[in-house]
C-alpha cells in the first residue's frame, strides 16, 4: 500500500452531478441512460464516491423511492408522503443547502477499507504500536503504518490522531508535510489546507511539503503545517487531545465553530442560523452522546433546536 495515496472527497458540484443522476434514473429502464451514468461515474474516483455517498444517504434515510414514469421527482406512497416528500426535496437539491457539503464530508469508503487503521463517524480507537508508542485516533480517521527495519511512519491519510510517546524517531506524514518526533507527545489534526499541530510534551520537528519551510515545536506550542510554509498561533478556542477523553472543552468558541466541531462526531448536518453564529461558549462537553449534548445548548444560551429530519439539525435564536 502506498504511504502517500489518498483519496480526494468529491466537490459539491459533483455531489449534486451525482443527485441529478439517480433522480434521472429513478423507476426508469432506460440501458442507454443507464450506460451514460456508468461512464459518469467511472471518469473519476470523485465521481463514483459521490454516486456511493448519495445511494448510502438514501439507504440511511430509508427512501424506497419508486417513482412513476414521468415523475422522478414524485412520491408514489401517500401514506408516508411528509417523510419521504422531506428525504426527496433534501437528495433533489431544492433544500439541499449545506448538505451536499455533508456528503462531500462523511464517509470515504474504500479510504477506510484500504487503510491499516481507520474509524468510523463518531468512533475513537487506541493501538498501541510496535515501537512502545501510542496512537489514538479520532472520529472519522484513517492511517497507514510503515514500521521496519529502516524506519517508523506514520501517514495521516484523514482525520486526527494523538501520538503517545515513541522509543526511537517517529516521522509523521500529511498532505502538508513531514513531522519527526522522539519521546513527544503531539495531536495531529489533517484538514484541507493545512494540517494542525499541537504539542503537548517534549519537543516536534515540522518540515513543510514544499521543503522550504522547518520548525521546532516545543511543549504548549500549535501551528498549522502548510505546504508552502508553517504559522504559528497564539491562541486556541478548545482543548488540544481533549476528544481523547471523550470531552470538547471549549474557551470563548464561536457557537458555529462549536457546532462544526461537534458535527464531526455525528452523521448528518448541524448548523446554526447567521444570527447566533457568533455567541460563545465556554466550557465542558462530553462527545458520547451528542443528542444529548446538543440538548444542552438551549440551557447555555438563547437558542432552540430546530430539527427538520434526524439527520438535519439547526441552532436558532429563541423566539
Amino acid at each position: 500500500m502506498n504511504p502517500t495515496s489518498r483519496s480526494a472527497s468529491p466537490d459539491e458540484p459533483v455531489v449534486r452531478q451525482a443527485i441529478a443522476w439517480m433522480l434521472r434514473l429513478r423507476g426508469k429502464a432506460d440501458l442507454d441512460l443507464q450506460r451514460a451514468c456508468e461512464h459518469w461515474r467511472g471518469q473519476s474516483d470523485s465521481h463514483e464516491l459521490a454516486w456511493q455517498r448519495v445511494q448510502q444517504l438514501e439507504q440511511e434515510l430509508g427512501l424506497g423511492l419508486k417513482a412513476m414514469p414521468g415523475t422522478a421527482n414524485l412520491l408514489d406512497d401517500a401514506r408516508t408522503g411528509l417523510r419521504r416528500r422531506q428525504a426527496l426535496k433534501l437528495l433533489s437539491g431544492a433544500a439541499l443547502g449545506g448538505s451536499a457539503l455533508w456528503l462531500t464530508r462523511d464517509l470515504a469508503p474504500w479510504e477506510r477499507l484500504t487503510a491499516d487503521l481507520a474509524t468510523a463517524t463518531g468512533e475513537r480507537r487506541s493501538q498501541a504500536l510496535a515501537d512502545g508508542s501510542r496512537l489514538l485516533l479520532n472520529t472519522d480517521s484513517a492511517v497507514d503504518l510503515r514500521f521496519d527495519g529502516r524506519q517508523r511512519l506514520i501517514r495521516l491519510r484523514r482525520g486526527e490522531i494523538l501520538v503517545d510517546g515513541s522509543a526511537g524517531p517517529l516521522r509523521v506524514m500529511t498532505d502538508h508535510g513531514l513531522l519527526e518526533a522522539r519521546d513527544a507527545r503531539f495531536v495531529l489534526r489533517q484538514g484541507r489546507a493545512s494540517s494542525r499541530v499541537s504539542v503537548l510534551e517534549g519537543q516536534v520537528r515540522l518540515g513543510s511539503a514544499s521543503g522550504l519551510h522547518r520548525q521546532q515545536a516545543d511543549a504548549g506550542q500549535s501551528l498549522d503545517l502548510l505546504q508552502d510554509g508553517i504559522r504559528p498561533l497564539t491562541r486556541l478556542d478548545q482543548e488540544p487531545g481533549a476528544w481523547a477523553e471523550g470531552l470538547i472543552v471549549t474557551r470563548d468558541m464561536r457557537l458555529a465553530d462549536f457546532l462544526a466541531e461537534v458535527a464531526r462526531y455525528r452523521h448528518g448536518r448541524l448548523a446554526c442560523s447567521e444570527p447566533v453564529a457568533d455567541l460563545r461558549l465556554s466550557g465542558v462537553y462530553r462527545l458520547d452522546d451528542t443528542e444529548r449534548l446538543l440538548a444542552l445548548l438551549p440551557q447555555a444560551l438563547p437558542v432552540r433546536l430546530h430539527y427538520r429530519t434526524r439527520w438535519w439539525v439547526t441552532v436558532e435564536a429563541r423566539a
